[in-house]
């Protein structure tokens, strides 16, 4: 890792870009939704239940697809009538919206996430929260406990990450979101080795993931910044093939 006085003036250029709408626009792919009211449980079961579905494919697409299914079959987003539904049924929603790219693996993931959610918390995600007491590290430590519960939600990176996405786009409130660390998917592998957060052989190692998380909670520890901050900056600096020079 380079210098952290050198890093760190990066990182407010990078901040300062990203506030000008410098970095190839702010539209990130959850931007496409439909506009429920931030603190129904509807709207926080709608940026759940796709977010266990996004590996390997393009996140735009997905929200676009997520999105129109609401729109046309709102009942995929409820736990109470998806536990209600056949396996048929939910497996020819999910994949004629294109929400499922994988039509025997995901469906069984979205189901198993309802089942969690309306066996252990009454179908609603805002009870999930509340009883971890709003807290992020007491959210992740459950998911840990309870993995099988949260099949690819529990992952480092799509846990950080939707994490951030409901503090963005719910009415959830952590006390704690500094433990939220950066969700290191490509792009921000990839602008964290360009920030020198990392090097690039420690890019290609196979713990990449936590060496990023780790180093930017260092870095960013005693600045007005906590790590996921910082995530969808590099995003777009990423997406955008670094056009900006730092």
């Amino acid at each position: 890792m380079e210098d952290k006085t050198k890093i760190l003036i990066r990182v407010y250029d990078l901040m300062s870009a990203y506030n000008q709408g410098l970095l190839g626009g702010e539209k990130m792919p959850e931007h496409e939704n439909p506009a429920l009211d931030r603190g129904s449980k509807e709207n926080y079961l709608y940026f759940t239940l796709p977010m266990a579905l996004n590996y390997q494919r393009n996140s735009y697409i997905l929200w676009e697809c997520a999105n129109k299914m609401y729109k046309d079959a709102p009942e995929v987003y409820d736990c109470q009538k998806v536990m209600e539904m056949s396996d048929v049924t939910l497996k020819e929603l999910l994949t004629a919206y294109k929400v499922a790219s994988q039509p025997n693996k995901q469906p069984v993931i979205w189901r198993t996430l309802c089942k969690t959610f309306y066996e252990e918390f009454e179908g609603d995600i805002r009870n999930f929260f509340k009883r971890m007491d709003d807290s992020v590290a007491e959210i992740k430590a459950y998911i840990q406990q309870h993995k099988k519960m949260f099949p690819y939600l529990g992952g480092n990176k799509i846990n950080n990450y939707w994490l951030y996405v409901m503090e963005q786009y719910t009415d959830t409130k952590f006390h704690d979101r500094e433990n939220i660390t950066v969700a290191p998917d490509t792009h921000v592998i990839q602008a964290s080795t360009k920030l020198g957060i990392i090097t690039l052989e420690e890019a290609a190692l196979p713990n990449v993931q936590m060496l990023v998380a780790d180093r930017w909670k260092a870095i960013l520890k005693d600045t007005e910044y906590v790590p996921i901050d910082i995530h969808t900056p590099m995003w777009l600096w990423s997406r955008g093939k670094f056009k900006i020079e730092l």
